[in-house]
């Protein structure tokens, strides 16, 4: 296996695991003010991507990250599986077979804006954007450690717990959403934080 291929595979890996561990807590957090799936629908994703890995880590960055999105986009339920999908299918999309640190952060942001469309939504209405966004601005900034990446990531989420919801099943409970983690937000973290672990392994 190539070096490349390592790494996809570490990283599906990774990302699998780790949705995997947190489940309970995802849905824990989707059931304060969601449908109580959002936990169950990541982790099924996340485990068929990680069941087909064996097709998905020999391809070139962007048909494998092409195949994980459409394995989002079929097994993930509710508004995650269209919206992590769109990330994922966008990202393939963008990057060239051997992208550089450039064409990543060019990707990310791509992706991003591609998931403001599909979800009709923007920054401050507690989706998983209000991770992302700061996340790529750092990126944008030049920012390249990988533990103050995470730390952005992780502030952003706990920033989401004072937002009033207005996108999602969550903005139906109006005032009541002001208060709660939004679950996107967190499983965007917690993928952000595998993602960063692996890459520091092999640095």
């Amino acid at each position: 296996m190539d070096r490349g291929a390592t790494l996809r595979e570490a990283l599906l890996k990774a990302v699998a695991e780790t949705i995997d561990r947190h489940a309970e807590e995802l849905t824990a957090l989707d059931q304060a003010i969601g449908d109580g799936d959002h936990g169950i629908n990541m982790k099924r994703g996340f485990e068929a991507a990680l069941a087909d890995s064996a097709n998905l880590v020999p391809k070139p960055w962007p048909d494998f990250l092409k195949g994980v999105g459409m394995t989002l986009v079929m097994k993930v339920g509710g508004a995650s599986g269209p919206l992590f999908g769109t990330f994922f299918l966008t990202l393939g999309k963008e990057l060239p077979a051997e992208p550089g640190q450039a064409d990543i952060v060019r990707a990310i942001r791509a992706a991003i804006v591609a998931v403001q469309a599909r979800g009709k939504s923007e920054r401050g209405q507690k989706t998983l954007l209000d991770v992302m966004i700061p996340v790529v601005e750092a990126l944008e900034a030049g920012e390249a450690d990988l533990t103050r990446l995470v730390g952005v990531a992780n502030g952003a989420v706990d920033a989401t717990k004072p937002i009033r919801a207005i996108r999602g099943r969550a903005s139906f409970l109006g005032d009541r959403s002001i208060g709660h983690i939004d679950p996107g937000a967190r499983s965007s973290a917690l993928m952000i934080a595998a993602v960063a672990q692996v890459l520091k392994e092999v640095a």
